[in-house]
């Protein structure tokens, strides 16, 4: 058996074994001298036995109340070492998608006017727009053309389409209209606006269509106000009677009314006149063309925002 006398050797170098360079070594340092292991040069002078690397270094003697160990720095308190204090409180990181920061959604602003040289181009401008129309104006076709052909990032939020994502308690106004569907409806509308808002911070353009009435305007037309921001631009679709009672008869589902409350909504929609908002007659139009005069009002509506 060997004895110990000096420092223990160092062990082999190893990944995560746990050892420090300042415990291995807590001599003075001599420039020249060999700090790490050396290689294997024959048997070592007899230096004492050296611990066995796989164990635990062996803790120091604990030492009497007052006594500094030689070598200590002067100030430097004596007894135990007290605890770490705990970590400080990390407050949580704000929402991510993966590594890419979104902005909150906030109103929409007014579009800032072009200089009176230019001529706004819609297609290349962050926009909100409100398609207003009838049942059968063909909202939702002619904002899913102008939302898919427009060159940069366009949303299509169907208020119809929100409205059915309740699958279970559906209160539809065809069966009268009610508490219940007047609450889902409003609730449609508010879950419209703030996806909008959402998108438009984050530089995507949205659409939205709804059969807006001109004689309910706290909860129509300034309900969507409220929810997007004044920035957002309203246009009225507006074919004759007798083409929407033709699309509506091509309707299935709870989407297609009968002819009575076409009329009848269609009638209401005659308020749009006079109001000061742009609106479009496609009745002997496509959705193309539909769409290309809806890029050419909405141009104007840049130059001039309509009072609303």
């Amino acid at each position: 058996m060997q004895h110990a006398v000096g420092s223990p050797l160092p062990p082999p170098h190893q990944s995560g074994n746990g050892w420090s360079p300042a415990a291995q070594h807590p001599g003075p340092h001599h420039p020249g001298t060999h700090q790490g292991p050396a290689p294997h040069q024959g048997p070592a002078p007899h230096q004492g036995p050296a611990p066995h690397q796989g164990s635990a270094p062996v803790p120091p003697p604990p030492t009497a109340p007052g006594f500094t160990p030689p070598g200590t720095p002067p100030g430097t308190p004596s007894g135990p070492v007290p605890p770490a204090p705990p970590h400080a409180h990390v407050p949580p990181a704000p929402e991510t998608t993966g590594h890419v920061p979104l902005p909150p959604g906030g109103p929409v602003g007014m579009p800032s006017a072009p200089p009176a040289t230019a001529v706004p181009d819609p297609a290349t401008t962050t926009l909100a727009v409100l398609l207003i129309g009838p049942a059968g104006a063909g909202k939702t076709s002619v904002a899913k053309y102008w939302a898919d052909h427009r060159r940069v990032p366009t949303a299509h939020i169907s208020l119809d389409d929100v409205r059915e994502w309740v699958r279970s308690g559906f209160a539809d106004p065809q069966s009268g209209w009610n508490d219940n569907s007047e609450a889902q409806y409003r609730l449609a509308r508010r879950t419209c606006g703030f996806a909008a808002r959402n998108f438009l911070a984050n530089g995507i353009s949205c659409i939205l269509d709804d059969a807006v009435f001109p004689d309910r305007p706290v909860v129509g037309l300034g309900g969507w106000k409220r929810h997007v921001g004044p920035g957002l631009l309203p246009v009225v679709l507006l074919p004759g009677l007798e083409i929407v009672l033709e699309r509506n008869a091509e309707r299935t589902g709870n989407r297609r009314l009968t002819d009575e409350e076409v009329a009848r909504i269609h009638g209401r929609m005659a308020g749009w006149y006079g109001s000061g908002l742009p609106i479009i007659d496609n009745s002997q139009l496509d959705v193309p063309q539909t769409a290309q005069i809806l890029d050419d009002v909405l141009a104007r509506s840049i130059a001039s925002p309509p009072k609303w």
